[in-house]
C-alpha cells in the first residue's frame, strides 16, 4: 500500500477484514481445526456461492446418514451373533459360584 491510497480503498479493505473475522470459517481456528482445514473452508466459501454450499452441506449430511445406517446394521449383526453364541468371543462360559 502507498500513502496515495484513497480513504475509500482503505475503508473497503477494513470492511472486508471485518467480514472475514465474523465469518464461520474464521472461527474454526478457535475450535482447534488445522490451518489446512481452515484454508480449505475459506476456499470453499470463496469459490462456491451460498446456494451451492447449502447443497453440499445437505449432501454431506446424507452421506453421514447413510454411514449411520450401515454402522447400525453392522452393530445389529454383531449383537445377534453374540446372542446366538452366548458370548462375545464365541466360547461357552460356565457360571461358577464363589463362596
Amino acid at each position: 500500500m502507498t500513502d496515495q491510497q484513497s480513504p475509500d480503498g482503505a475503508a473497503d479493505l477494513e470492511a472486508r477484514i471485518a467480514e472475514l473475522e465474523r465469518s464461520k470459517w474464521r472461527t474454526t481456528v478457535d475450535e482447534g481445526r488445522s490451518g489446512i482445514e481452515t484454508a480449505f473452508w475459506a476456499t470453499v466459501h470463496t469459490l462456491f456461492p451460498e446456494e451451492a454450499r447449502k447443497h453440499l452441506k445437505v449432501a454431506g449430511r446424507e452421506q453421514l446418514l447413510a454411514a449411520r445406517v450401515y454402522l447400525d446394521r453392522w452393530i445389529a449383526r454383531l449383537d445377534e451373533e453374540e446372542k446366538d453364541d452366548g458370548s462375545a468371543d464365541g466360547r461357552a462360559h460356565e457360571k461358577i459360584d464363589v463362596e
